[in-house]
């Protein structure tokens, strides 16, 4: 089964989650675009959605659906998103799209974090994916060489910039064995804004496409 039906159907089933009333958030990318697409089937059911990016808004706005922002919603019981790589634990990478910071404030906000991922971005150690940091443009060089002494191939996403206004610098060949430890690590770096590290606030539940069925961890 292709990549895009495994989407499609891990979408389907985080729509369950979804409760009469409520405010949900939603973060970005292709998984979370499979999301909205479905949403005409639970809209009677959603409040108001938090929104994780401007791409994100807009679709969802064309279901016809309100957007509020978080400091009109307060906590929020269920936030629903995709993940570029998670392990056993459900600690994951994200930021692949570039929301990482927006994602992970709501995230922080939620009740229940909702995560959905195909087969192919369950690993046993996070860091295959490239490990995406959003980073305030003067302290590109520092943020680097830190990155490059954690054993890190850092390198700067070309003509892009978040949502934020900021720069993405993205780490490869990190092999991530302490994810807690190096989440921290990363935030303590001056001019770092976020990292696409998700491991403090993990998924609660992790929905897994395999093709044939969904795992939920």
């Amino acid at each position: 089964m292709d990549q895009n039906t495994k989407k499609i159907q891990v979408a389907s089933a985080a729509l369950e989650y979804i409760e009469n009333g409520q405010i949900i958030g939603i973060g970005s990318g292709s998984t979370v675009n499979c999301l909205i697409e479905q949403l005409d089937k639970v809209k009677s059911k959603i409040d108001a959605v938090v929104s994780s990016s401007e791409a994100t808004t807009k679709l969802v706005k064309s279901k016809n659906i309100r957007v509020i922002d978080l400091k009109e919603s307060g906590r929020i019981p269920l936030y629903i998103d995709g993940a570029d790589e998670s392990n056993q634990h459900k600690q994951l990478i994200k930021g692949g799209g570039g929301a990482l910071t927006r994602e992970k404030i709501v995230a922080h906000a939620s009740d229940k974090f909702v995560c959905m991922i195909d087969d192919s971005k369950l690993v046993d150690t996070l860091g295959s994916f490239p490990l995406p940091i959003e980073v305030i443009g003067m302290s590109q060089s520092l943020v680097s060489l830190e990155m490059i002494k954690l054993g890190g191939r850092p390198v700067l996403r070309e003509n892009y910039l978040t949502d934020n206004n900021n720069i993405i610098v993205d780490t490869h060949n990190l092999q991530i064995q302490q994810p807690i430890k190096l989440e921290q690590e990363i935030n303590n770096i001056p001019g770092v804004v976020t990292t696409g590290l998700f491991a403090m606030r993990g998924a609660d539940i992790l929905l897994v496409s395999n093709g044939s069925n969904i795992d939920e961890l």
